[in-house]
């Protein structure tokens, strides 16, 4: 596919999404009806339709509508591209501009139009625009090097044996950040025999805090995939247990698990008080996912008022809950890929309002600093 019929495939993906489809469904139903694509012309339509969502309101302004074809022209006009060379209507073009596409279109406003967040969520950013600015940009690749397997240097060189490069991160010790070949980890044998993982820096930023040490009883409350599990299972010899309230999210950790050499205790709900009491209790809570938009953009349209309540309450019930299931001298660590204050130390502020038996001896925020995904970390002890 040439370039100009790339964006006319985007702009019918974008069109369905604008539509009410979600994007991945969008995305999914192009590239079935486009036998002809290969997996780069797949992999450009997707990398230009994330893109046009992730600057979806300046590009909208600048293109004049918020439309695919309108998200297409901005994206054109930002790029310092003259649209009317792609829009040229030759075969498998997108049709001409008209006088009123090719007239329209403004400069973005300052604050939420330029940054692309919606205005009632902007009060919340004002006083960390850089997190809304990184937020435009594609987010790049991270590893987890599993250290039961290898140290960096070996899995740099395992990876590089097949055109992958990566370096390590300044900042956390098992992070390498991919800078080629990103689209061939999952077949690499690195990552077949389990010495990387796909995992964000600013999530292994998070396990590299918690106070684990040799012999301790842990649970992964909110498990999700579990990443963070088995990046704590690398890290110390626990006796590990994960749980999480929609138990099909942990569908292949025990394949993970076995891959990374490691071994979890996957718990039930009715089976945790009498599992309990741990030494550290890992609440990687639900949340608006803010702090890592760039790589699900659409989350940031998608997002409403009424969703973050009911977010915020979630998290406070689960703070609430593993209150239970902390040893006396243990550690609550609760954690967030969220930049929003209400989900982070807002939330934090609430919960010791509520339980001044509680105090937090660690707080880290990262609003997407060096280059990693935004994300908090609080740990509580009892006094």
């Amino acid at each position: 596919m040439k370039p100009a019929a790339r964006i006319a495939a985007a702009i019918d993906v974008l069109d369905l999404y604008l539509d009410g489809a979600a994007v991945e469904q969008c995305l999914t139903r192009w590239a079935r009806g486009a036998r002809y694509a290969g997996s780069k012309d797949r992999a450009g339509v997707r990398d230009l339709v994330f893109e046009a969502l992730r600057r979806r309101r300046s590009d909208g302004a600048l293109g004049g509508a918020l439309s695919g074809r309108g998200l297409m022209i901005g994206a054109l006009r930002r790029a310092g591209a003259n649209p009317d060379e792609s829009f040229s209507g030759l075969a498998y073009s997108p049709a001409v501009l008209s006088d009123e596409e090719s007239q329209a279109g403004h400069t973005p406003g300052p604050g939420a139009e330029r940054l692309d967040i919606p205005d009632w969520l902007w009060p919340q950013f004002q006083a960390i625009p850089e997190a809304a600015a990184a937020l435009q940009s594609r987010a790049p690749v991270y590893l987890r090097v599993n250290t039961l397997k290898a140290d960096r240097d070996q899995a740099i060189a395992a990876l590089a044996s097949d055109g992958i490069e990566g370096t390590p991160h300044a900042q956390v010790e098992t992070a390498l950040i991919i800078h080629t070949g990103a689209r061939r980890i999952r077949h690499s044998q690195a990552y077949l025999d389990g010495l990387v993982e796909l995992q964000d820096a600013a999530s292994q930023a998070v396990v590299q805090a918690l106070p684990l040490r040799p012999g301790m009883r842990v649970l992964d409350y909110c498990a999700g995939g579990g990443g963070k599990a088995l990046a704590m299972a690398a890290q110390a010899k626990i006796d590990l247990s994960v749980h999480d309230i929609a138990p099909q999210r942990m569908a292949d950790l025990e394949e993970r698990a076995a891959r990374a050499g490691v071994t979890v205790q996957t718990l039930a709900t009715a089976d945790l008080n009498d599992a309990a009491p741990f030494d550290l209790v890992l609440c990687d809570a639900p949340c608006s996912g803010s702090g890592a938009w760039r790589r699900a953009p659409e989350g940031k349209w998608a997002l409403t008022q009424t969703r973050l309540d009911e977010l915020v309450g979630i998290q406070r019930d689960i703070l609430r809950q593993v209150t239970k299931l902390t040893a006396n001298n243990g550690v609550i660590a609760y954690a967030t890929c969220s930049v929003l204050d209400v989900e982070n130390a807002g939330q934090i502020a609430g919960f010791i309002t509520e339980s001044p038996q509680w105090q937090v001896n660690l707080q880290q925020n990262w609003p997407l600093q060096d280059s990693a995904d935004g994300f908090y970390t609080a740990h509580l002890t009892r006094e």
